[in-house]
């Protein structure tokens, strides 16, 4: 008869082996959480993150994400996920033209407001208004360069409550598209746009993963979102090489980013890091940009 010794050597070995590779990846992920809290702390101001890796799906970091913010700009990607939605469904055509018009109603009487210039961070467009522009291209502009002429212009389209409820379709329960932007008056009442870190990262995993819409639509939005403009967060301190597909947003106090990491080895994470309380503006971007790059350099190492 054989001796087992041999063979139960080598299921010790290799027992141990797994138990020290799984220790290993347990510590990874202790030392990046308490080093990612380490960074929020330095924040003055309140944060929420919320890491997402496609290619593992186990592994995330979930921090303060059900943590309710003012939504400001990352509210157009639910209103494009909505446009490309409508145009599935024959309710819309991209390639059509629409007036541009620069009037609108408040939510809260219906009375009539207008955007300003001096507020917007697309000043191109308003030479546009009376004359007709693609749908397709009020969208680009809506995310690459977060014109909110062209947003506003895009919700009274599609309704917000339909994005709204659609967003409620693809899993996120809280975030909330009641208006367009700058509604003085809604805002004065307390009637904002609000998300969470959790919605946004359902959010962007639906386009990631070809559930916010057909595979060649979700491709259209990545496309779209890897135009973006704005690059103080999320892609800041990462190689060239690595793309993201983002959408920011900004006001008083307020820094968010939400995006999907794509990197050169074909892993691929979602990110969000929503801010709001910021004493400091520009010191809060530069650690919020940091923990993005403490998030890249443990994706890139594992």
């Amino acid at each position: 008869m054989k001796s087992l010794k041999p063979i139960l050597a080598i299921s010790l070995i290799s027992v141990s082996l797994l138990t020290n590779s799984c220790q290993v990846k347990t510590s990874k992920k202790e030392d990046l959480a308490k080093k990612i809290h380490t960074q929020i702390d330095s924040i003055d101001g309140t944060v929420a993150v919320a890491f997402y890796s496609l290619s593992k799906p186990k592994d995330s970091l979930l921090i303060n994400v059900d943590e309710k913010f003012h939504a400001a700009s990352t509210m157009k990607v639910p209103v494009m996920i909505e446009l490309f939605k409508q145009a599935s469904q024959g309710k819309i055509n991209l390639q059509d033209s629409i007036v541009l018009k620069n009037e609108f109603k408040s939510i809260v009487d219906d009375s009539l407001y207008r955007m300003d210039i001096n507020d917007d961070s697309d000043d191109i467009i308003y030479n546009q208004i009376g004359s007709k522009v693609a749908l397709k291209d009020l969208m680009h502009s809506m995310i690459t360069i977060s014109s909110n002429l062209a947003t506003n212009v895009l919700i009274e389209l599609v309704d917000a409550k339909m994005v709204t409820a659609s967003m409620r379709d693809l899993g996120a329960e809280n975030i909330e598209v009641l208006r367009g932007v700058e509604d003085l008056k809604a805002y004065e009442k307390g009637l904002s746009n609000s998300t969470t870190a959790k919605d946004l990262m359902v959010i962007m995993k639906s386009i990631a993963n070809n559930s916010a819409g057909t595979p060649k639509d979700c491709e259209a939005m990545i496309t779209i979102l890897k135009d973006q403009q704005h690059k103080s967060l999320i892609p800041f301190y990462l190689p060239e090489a690595v793309k993201v597909a983002h959408k920011t947003g900004s006001i008083t106090g307020v820094h968010h980013d939400a995006g999907i990491v794509y990197l050169p080895d074909g892993n691929a994470y979602v990110l969000v890091l929503l801010s709001k309380n910021l004493k400091d503006f520009d010191k809060g971007t530069e650690q919020l940009a940091r923990i993005s790059k403490t998030l890249y350099d443990y994706v890139s190492s594992n």
